[in-house]
């Protein structure tokens, strides 16, 4: 039997936050991770081609490079180089014109000023309340809510923002608010590509915020990769950790996190055995999976339990990788190349696809996210080829096709390469000749991506929902918002708790620091206590 002051389950950049920050503070930390390998929705390999780095699931990372805790772990140090593909990101029409967001928002303004008069001098106007205010927005998204402090401090910095027709501004449909501000489609686009990261729907409050955070933050501190593959974030993290004393077992399935007098005491796992928790339990896995299957519904409340049941799943994911012997070939090639491609015509396009997701069925012309990972990262690929992929969503639970109607939503062998010869038909509309470059294909639906990481469940990537009612106080579900549960010393850190997914750590971190806050209280309550007993 081991033992550990904190037992954190799952390896994944949450999990690995989280025992990184108990680490600087003298916790013996112990993490359990099923899969043979660390990392969660953050790893690469090989398996697609010789010589070709794929990254299994996650690619880009602004919010790592803007996240407050994850640059304060220094990395660095730990063998983690960044790289920049030549411009952050783009988007290609079938006119030959491209919408580009490069390094310097100068350069962006100008290149949408050549296409639309007047939009660059708006994109800059976006820029400038970033500029205001954005280091507090992040500050107030990322802690644990309410987010008192980052959110005083963004209060005070309004008006130079541009006050209350800046929240306002955010307030708005990313539809409404792109057609009000840019006349062309370009910069419309450049919003719009990264509103579509989540799942909240373009015509819906919430999806300015995602669109103008993301943007901003590549238009700032670009969309960087890992130099190598995802999986050396992954393994710096997990350096820094061993560096400090911290153990990971990986192959190591975690089974029901151990409940006594209403106190998480340990974790069984696989085999029973059993890790003995001397001070907390945090648990990177998705809520469901946490709240009714490793912990026994006897140990939670009926409201809770009655609530999870309402528990709303992001849509799911068909992602397909492709070594090219060449160059992704663009019918017409971009003044800069971008590491990140988003592939639809116009908001609309996004709007009516996501629609379809959400009425259950499976997208005629779906929005790709695309990544060019050589371009990025030179060492991805052998010299003059490129490590290309795209993703799209499908819906959770699929009652028709939208397209030709071949796709059953069963996501077997058929239906996978059904689909995904529905998005390289897509990739082709834009890039005449790409077929003829694949030299492999290798798809990954919603049922093998759950296989490499459990907590994507049907492919969701976000650990729930996005849209409003399931986000701030009310993720994972109403009450809750922070990382503490009913069960005294056991936390969710995982992107089903505040606040959401992507890869910055904040649901780690948030984690990490409820433990250790409440480990300080006990220790200061706990001469109190015995002196009550005694008494």
């Amino acid at each position: 039997m081991e033992a550990a002051d904190a037992v954190v389950i799952g390896s994944g950049p949450n999990g690995l936050v989280a025992a990184n920050l108990l680490a600087d503070h003298g916790w013996d930390v112990a993490v359990l991770e099923a899969q043979p390998e660390p990392g969660g929705a953050v790893r690469s390999d090989e398996d697609v081609h010789p010589g070709f780095v794929h990254d299994t699931f996650s690619s880009f990372y602004p919010l790592a490079a803007v996240s407050p805790t994850i640059r304060a772990l220094g990395l660095e140090r730990f063998g983690l180089e960044w790289e920049q593909a030549p411009a952050v990101l783009g988007t290609p029409f079938l006119s030959g014109d491209w919408a580009l967001m490069h390094r310097r928002a100068e350069d962006t303004a100008a290149a949408l000023d050549a296409l639309q008069p007047g939009d660059g001098e708006a994109w800059l106007e976006l820029c400038s309340g970033w500029d205001s205010i954005g280091a507090d927005v992040i500050g107030a998204l990322l802690t644990p809510f309410p987010p008192l402090r980052s959110g005083a401090r963004a209060l005070t910095r309004l008006p130079r923002a541009g006050g209350l027709g800046f929240v306002q501004m955010l307030l708005s449909p990313l539809q409404s608010m792109a057609g009000q501000r840019f006349r062309g489609r370009a910069a419309r686009m450049l919003l719009a590509g990264n509103a579509a990261h989540a799942d909240i729907p373009v015509d819906a409050t919430g999806s300015t915020v995602m669109a103008w955070v993301l943007a901003m933050i590549g238009q700032d501190l670009g969309y960087p990769v890992p130099r190598g593959g995802a999986g050396r974030l992954s393994s710096a993290l997990v350096a820094r950790l061993t560096s400090r004393g911290g153990r990971l077992l990986v192959g190591t399935r975690a089974t029901r996190v151990v409940v006594r007098a209403g106190r998480a005491v340990g974790v069984e796992v696989a085999g029973g055995g059993l890790v003995t928790a001397r001070r907390a339990v945090l648990a990177d896995v998705s809520a469901p999976s946490l709240y009714g299957r490793l912990v026994g519904e006897e140990h939670l409340p009926d409201r809770l339990l009655r609530r999870m049941r309402a528990f709303e799943w992001d849509p799911g994911t068909v992602k397909v990788d492709w070594a090219l012997s060449g160059p992704v070939p663009w019918a017409s090639s971009p003044a800069t190349a971008p590491g990140t491609v988003h592939i639809a015509e116009s908001i609309d396009e996004i709007r009516t696809s996501g629609a379809q997701i959400a009425a259950g069925a499976v997208p005629a012309a779906p929005f790709l996210l695309a990544g060019q990972m050589a371009t990025s990262d030179p060492s991805r690929a052998p010299a003059g080829c490129e490590s290309f992929w795209a993703y799209t969503h499908v819906p959770q639970h699929t009652t028709s096709d939208a397209g030709d109607g071949g796709i059953t939503g069963t996501w077997d062998h058929d239906d996978l390469q059904r689909m995904a010869d529905r998005v390289q038909a897509r990739v082709e509309a834009y890039a005449p000749g790409f077929g003829a470059r694949v030299l492999a294909r290798r798809v990954l639906g919603p049922r093998e991506l759950e296989a490499r990481d459990e907590n994507l469940v049907g492919g969701a990537l976000g650990g729930g929902t996005a849209n409003l009612h399931q986000q701030l106080v009310f993720r994972p579900v109403p009450g809750l918002g922070r990382a503490e549960t009913p069960v005294a010393r056991l936390y969710l850190a995982s992107s089903s708790a505040h606040p959401g997914g992507g890869v910055h750590g904040a649901c780690g971190s948030n984690a990490a620091r409820a433990a250790m806050a409440h480990d300080r209280l006990s220790r200061v309550t706990a001469p109190l206590r015995r002196r009550e007993h005694r008494t």
